[in-house]
């Protein structure tokens, strides 16, 4: 016997669809995989291309020379 049934996925689907309604379920799934994403990237570094770039480089000196502004 294995871990999972067929039985038992019908019915872990019926609760679902009693619990959440049918409506829901996408945006639970949605959510879900937004989530495991997110997680696997954070694992392997990447960052978020969506987010826009940051100036770290506000307070550095320009190529012209001119002194930095305090």
């Amino acid at each position: 016997m294995g871990l999972f049934e067929p039985q038992h996925i019908i019915l872990i689907v019926i609760a679902l669809l009693l619990f959440f309604g049918g409506k829901k379920i996408p945006e639970l799934m949605r959510g879900l995989g937004k989530g495991m994403k997110e997680f696997k990237d954070a694992q392997n570094g990447e960052t978020n291309s969506d987010a826009t770039p940051t100036n770290n480089n506000a307070n550095a000196t320009s190529n012209t020379g001119d002194k930095p502004r305090v």
